[in-house]
Parts: structure tokens; sequence; C-alpha cells
């Protein structure tokens, strides 16, 4: 069975918020706040992995999430948790949490709201998604919890990472720093500022959240665990400038993997795992928990 491979945004956050801003600047504000918060849905195509568990638990608003739990090689040492980019779905993290699963963690694999199985119609970029998680966590048995999220997952982590004390590590791959730029910055020529600012406040209404919350470099002040940015030194889609903002804005244990020559879905090559390995064998004791 071939195992399909994490990628930063597959269907990808950049054309979902480009889009946006291109219906924005042209059509009704419908248009694009429809643009950003409806993401296309990845069918899992009936992949089941062997060994896995099927497991289902509610969100934040009742939304119903669905999801794998895979045990870990050998005795347990914590729990691996992987949260996939926009229009993806939980069937790309296989590879890496067979790498986590070998380490001796425990893996949990779910489609976020409004993406794979999951029930939802909204992505709101981590402002219920970090909600999300915390009920994920509710699954798991004591022990440290490495979250490893890709592009919107990354965002989604780092902003849980600021509140929930049970988060021991975060790989963040290639993260935005927050909801507003990665969205204006992308068309300053193709909609007008008041355009933009007319679909945002559609799509508040819409979803009932707020943009401006949505922030993993307002939340890095906040996070007191090891973090890990690793992001393409070529991403065009969402330039390495925001994971260089949440860097600095971070106060503890932090790293951040430039990865050469890697664009948005390129990020995690054999050396950035090489890295990332190593990074983990470092932040997160051995040993069963």
């Amino acid at each position: 069975m071939e195992v399909p491979q994490p990628r930063a945004c597959r269907g990808r956050l950049a054309v979902l918020v480009l889009a946006a801003l291109l219906t924005a600047g042209c059509m009704p504000a419908s248009w694009g706040a429809g643009a950003l918060l409806h993401p296309s849905r990845r069918s899992l195509s009936g992949l089941v992995p062997a060994g896995a568990r099927e497991v289902a638990f509610t969100g934040a608003g009742g939304v119903h999430l669905k999801g794998w739990r895979l045990e870990p090689e050998g005795p347990r040492r914590g729990t691996f948790v992987y949260l996939h980019g926009s229009a993806d779905n939980r069937a790309s993290g296989l590879g890496a949490a067979a790498r986590f699963r070998a380490r001796g963690f425990e893996a949990l694999l779910y489609d976020g709201r409004a993406h794979g199985a999951s029930e939802g119609t909204a992505c709101t970029y981590g402002f219920y998604e970090k909600q999300d998680l915390a009920r994920a966590l509710d699954l798991l048995p004591p022990g440290p919890v490495v979250v490893l999220g890709v592009s919107l997952g990354a965002a989604v982590a780092l902003q849980a990472a600021a509140d929930d004390p049970r988060l021991s590590a975060v790989v963040a791959v290639a993260t935005f720093s927050d909801l507003r730029t990665v969205a204006t910055e992308r068309a300053p020529w193709v909609a007008s500022q008041a355009d933009i600012e007319a679909a945002f406040r559609l799509a508040e209404e819409q979803a009932a959240f707020q943009v401006e919350a949505v922030s993993p470099v307002a939340a890095a002040p906040r996070i007191r665990v090891p973090v890990l940015l690793v992001h393409g030194a070529e991403d065009h889609e969402t330039p390495p400038a925001h994971s260089q903002r949440v860097f600095k804005a971070l106060p503890g244990d932090k790293r951040l993997l430039l990865v050469p020559g890697a664009g948005h879905d390129d990020a995690l090559s054999a050396e950035a795992w090489r890295e990332i390995e190593e990074w983990v064998e470092r932040v997160v004791p051995g040993g069963a928990s």
C-alpha cells in the first residue's frame, strides 16, 4: 500500500486564500468569504492502514470528527498527533506516524473540521480547530504529546500550544504567522483593501470567528514547550518570513530549520526528517510513560 506523504498544503491554503481575494476584488464579498471558509474535501479513498483503530470524537460546537489511532512499536513512550494542511486529510500523515511509532509513540491522526470524513462546513484556521485538538487530547492517556502540523495544521498546533499544557513539543511545518497577513499579502494589486476587508467581515459573520484572533505569532509568547519550525527556503506561497516572525516571538526552547531549495509542499526532506528525529530525541525523554 502506498502511503501518502505529508504536504504543506494539498489543494493549498495559498490557492484558497488567493481565490478568496481574487473573488473579493471582482465579485461580491460572499464569493471571497466562501472560498476562504470552504476548502475542498479530499476523499480518503477507502484507505485504512494496517493496525489502525477508528476513533470519533466531538469537537467545538458539536462538530463530529473522525480519525485513526495506531499503536507504537515497542514500549509506549508517548503520543504523536498529526494535523494536516488545508484541503488534505489524515492519510497524508501516515508516513510521519510510521517514523514516530518506530520511536515508541502511539499515533493519532484525524481529519480536521470541514475536511476528509469529519463534519463541519467552515475552516477557521485555528480559531475552533485548536479547541478540536483539545478534545482530541482528551482521548489520550497521560504522557508526552508531540504534535506535528503542516501549514494549516502547523498554525493550529502553535495556537493550541499557547493554552494547552498537555502538549510537550510542537513541530510546525510551513506555518503562517497570522491569517490576515497570509491572505492580504497575496494580492495587493488584485483587490482593494476595502474589498478584502468586506470578504473578511462576511467570513467572520458566516463562521462566527474572528480573523484577528487567528495568529500563531500572537500566541507564540505564551508557548512554554519546545518548538521546531520547519520551512522551505524557497516557499513562495507562505514565505519563510512567516516562520521567522513566529520564531522571533517564541520565548523558550526553539529552533528554526530553513530547508534549502524546498518550497511549500516539500520541506519535509530526508535531511529535515533526520533533524526532526534528532530534535525529538533531545526534547522528549525516552522510556515508557
